[in-house]
């Protein structure tokens, strides 16, 4: 089933605030989660296998490389076995790059909020507003949730990064 997320990402150089605030305005915090995502070569858009102790999916996306908030359209298919997968995805279609990452997960509604420590590219916020659970909800809405919490959280223009983390460490 395809899904809409309206989403941005920026360098997070106070994830203490940002957590303080989550959890003083009724946050679920949906734990801490491990998470290996392989990037496999396809012609167009992203896919990506998700490994973690708490999600595991295969994702496939588009979704633009620019800076604020932006409008990414998915399918998703929850995995079983991510090892098996893995090595089918990677005989069919060949790695692209494998990003490791350690995340907070969060919870406000339909607001998804990821507060990431990437090794070797630093801490980073992502603000998720999404219409998985609630498909009355309009791109302006998303639009107006993300841009309230980028404000909550004083997200500076010059902190939003524009790149998938799988992209910066391509660039390195």
């Amino acid at each position: 089933m395809a899904h809409i997320n309206i989403e941005i990402k920026a360098r997070c150089f106070h994830p203490e605030k940002v957590e303080a605030f989550l959890l003083a305005n009724g946050a679920r915090f949906e734990g801490l989660d491990r998470q290996k995502d392989t990037y496999f070569h396809v012609p167009s858009g992203r896919l990506k296998l998700r490994q973690g102790n708490i999600e595991n999916s295969l994702i496939f996306y588009n979704r633009p490389d620019q800076q604020g908030p932006k409008q990414s359209d998915f399918l998703l298919s929850k995995i079983a076995d991510g090892p098996a997968q893995e090595k089918l995805l990677e005989k069919a279609l060949g790695i692209k790059v494998v990003v490791e990452k350690n995340r907070r997960i969060y919870f406000i509604g339909n607001v998804k909020f990821h507060l990431d420590d990437v090794p070797g590219l630093g801490s980073f916020v992502e603000i998720e507003a999404g219409n998985l659970g609630d498909p009355s909800k309009t791109i302006a809405d998303l639009r107006m949730q993300c841009d309230h919490y980028m404000k909550e959280f004083g997200i500076a223009e010059k902190d939003l990064v524009h790149h998938s983390y799988s992209d910066m460490l391509l660039g390195q």
